[in-house]
């Protein structure tokens, strides 16, 4: 069976189409997974690692404003990163992911393990927030990474 950046490629290969990142929590494992796939440079036109808060806004053009209201790890926010990062790279497409991969800064609210996923499509942004099953830092972000992958190749 195809991994999901492989299942994710095929579909945006099929369709002509491309695809930027926007990382916080996962910290380039998203845009590692695509690039890892030969011919990668067919879809993938680049991505952004906006691990600071200040970042999110000086490059992908999160409103401050955003930020303070809602906070970094949430769903307006990875929306705001996902479509900075179709807008900043040009693309069809854009994930971004946002989130606490612990093993500390989570709260009752928004414990470890949260991650919202920005999903930009040519139909619109939406987001899906989950909690990671890995009680590791490592097993967090990965199942973030594989999480949003799945999640865009549904919606390509």
């Amino acid at each position: 069976m195809n991994s999901p950046a492989e299942k994710t490629a095929k579909k945006l290969l099929e369709k002509g189409a491309t695809v930027a990142v926007a990382e916080s929590c996962t910290g380039g494992l998203l845009a590692s997974a695509l690039t890892d796939l030969p011919g990668a440079s067919k879809f993938f036109r680049g991505g952004a690692v906006t691990y600071a808060t200040e970042t999110k806004t000086e490059i992908l053009g999160v409103p401050a404003e955003l930020i303070a209201r809602f906070g970094v790890v949430s769903a307006n926010c990875a929306e705001a990163m996902a479509r900075g990062a179709a807008e900043k790279f040009h693309t069809d497409f854009a994930l971004s992911t946002t989130g606490i991969a612990g093993p500390d800064g989570g709260t009752p609210g928004t414990p470890v393990g949260t991650v919202f996923i920005g999903i930009f499509t040519p139909d619109g942004t939406s987001s899906l927030r989950f909690r990671a099953t890995g009680t590791t830092r490592d097993a967090v972000r990965r199942e973030a990474v594989v999480t949003a992958l799945n999640a865009l190749a549904e919606r390509i």
